[in-house]
């Protein structure tokens, strides 16, 4: 498709005869290649020219996206927890009322119930944002346009005032750092999302070797109690929480792709300049109950 080839053009730059080619598209993902013609594709895709590479990430990305939609349709129906906002239109999970354990020595902390999104904020959702407010894209955006490549992935190289920005718009704040942790710990205080292991397998850290953000939906494994993703890796996010009051700084949680699993606790802190920007940090939202 990408190629925009037709079945006989296609299967003889493959190297394959031309009825093998509906019976590739018939099995889809289901289909095992043999190395020969796996090698073969992998070139063929190499040395495409950049428009069919473009097309060809178009199509995983659009099919990412769906992919997405249909589990956050799937979380709606089997989720009574979770609500879709009516603004972003980004599905939130409901953190109950209580104490939970915060921080390293797992002190007692009580906090109000508040809604938080399941996932952080995408590209997509970003560009919602920009073109209803005219607010300045992100610096890695092609022309100011959101790239197709990276609609599901967390958007990136936006200060906390672009974040706050993006809140205000949406009926939302930023999550307080305390929000923020007892949506990553649950209750009970565990060290990770997922429990007491230090899993790297479960997270986009720098152990990973991937160097660069993945789509939001990517670890269902390394979920939090409240459903939510991508609490340890991928991007640090931005907190509503000033380090110490006027001076600027603000709480960042979570670490990112260019950090050490070490360093993916929810309990740690990290904070930086509001006016900071990086390629590795983005935010997600919180509302009230």
């Amino acid at each position: 498709m990408a190629m925009r080839k037709k079945q006989k053009d296609f299967a003889d730059l493959v190297g394959v005869n031309p009825r093998q080619v509906p019976r590739w598209k018939r099995r889809g993902e289901t289909i095992e290649l043999g190395l020969d013609n796996q090698a073969a594709l992998d070139t063929l895709l190499a040395q495409a020219p950049p428009d069919v590479q473009q097309r060809f990430a178009a199509l995983l990305t659009e099919r990412a996206a769906a992919e997405h939609d249909e589990r956050a349709e799937e979380l709606l129906r089997r989720e009574p927890s979770t609500r879709r906002h009516p603004v972003d239109r980004k599905v939130m999970a409901l953190v109950e009322e209580g104490i939970y354990l915060s921080g390293p020595d797992n002190r007692s902390v009580w906090l109000e119930p508040f809604l938080i999104d399941v996932y952080p904020t995408t590209n997509e959702d970003y560009g919602r944002f920009v073109l209803a407010t005219n607010h300045r894209p992100p610096q890695h955006w092609p022309d100011g346009h959101c790239p197709v490549t990276l609609a599901t992935h967390p958007v990136v190289w936006v200060t906390w005032h672009d974040a706050t920005a993006y809140a205000r718009w949406a009926g939302k704040s930023l999550p307080t750092a305390r929000q923020w942790e007892k949506a990553a710990r649950g209750p009970r205080g565990r060290i990770y999302p997922w429990g007491n292991e230090p899993t790297a397998a479960k997270a986009n850290t720098t152990e990973a070797g991937i160097d660069a953000t993945t789509p939001v939906f990517r670890y269902q494994s390394g979920v939090s109690p409240f459903g939510i993703f991508d609490l340890c890796g991928n991007v640090w996010e931005w907190c509503s929480t000033e380090e110490e009051p006027g001076n600027g700084r603000y709480h960042l949680k979570g670490s990112a792709f260019t950090s050490p699993f070490e360093r993916a606790a929810p309990s740690l802190q990290n904070t930086a300049a509001a006016s900071m920007k990086d390629n590795d940090t983005g935010f997600r939202c919180a509302a009230l109950a």
